[in-house]
């Protein structure tokens, strides 16, 4: 049997750290994940699917995540069910993630609420000190250089011929 669940989207709101009993990490949060397809006025829907991180994933989740930040997911579908404070049985169903991808910078949602309100989005300056350091060290970086003498370059175009049929025999195709 398998069950496995991908899942790309933003969460909703902060994750939620609790610890158990036993001392175990457990976070809950949900992600927005937007449907391939508009419906009828034109629209795009989401759906909201509950997921759920243990230990040190739980950990990371909570603390290098939050409200509107990119997240993909990977996991499997498990379902449960328990008596409410009403008495009647309540079904749930949520996704227990065993990987929890961070898909974005840790400020990028600061950036992104600062862009919506007007504010400049890449005013830190310590940002960019790293940028250009990381900049400066790739152009100390060596290349690679291939051999040249294993390359013959020929000034002649091969699809010279104008979009006609080309000539390829029986040896030269590699099946």
């Amino acid at each position: 049997m398998i069950n496995r669940v991908v899942l790309v989207g933003r969460l909703t709101k902060d994750p939620e750290l609790k610890y158990t009993q036993s001392g175990i990490a457990v976070t809950r949060f949900t992600l927005a994940v937007n449907r391939p397809f508009s419906n009828q006025s034109g629209d795009r829907e989401a759906d909201f699917i509950n997921c759920v991180a243990w230990r040190k994933q739980a950990e990371n989740t909570a603390n290098f995540l939050s409200k509107g930040s990119l997240a993909g997911v990977d996991g499997r579908i498990q379902t449960s069910n328990f008596e409410g404070q009403d008495g009647k049985r309540v079904f749930m169903t949520e996704v227990v993630a065993d990987s929890v991808q961070f898909l974005e910078p840790r400020n990028a949602n600061s950036e992104r609420s600062s862009a919506q309100s007007g504010a400049p989005a890449y005013g830190n300056q310590q940002s960019d000190r790293s940028y250009n350091q990381n900049q400066s060290q790739q152009q100390n970086q060596p290349t690679y250089q291939p051999n040249q003498q294993n390359y013959t370059r020929t000034d002649e175009d091969p699809f010279q011929s104008g979009g006609g049929p080309i000539e390829v025999s029986d040896d030269d195709l590699p099946f």
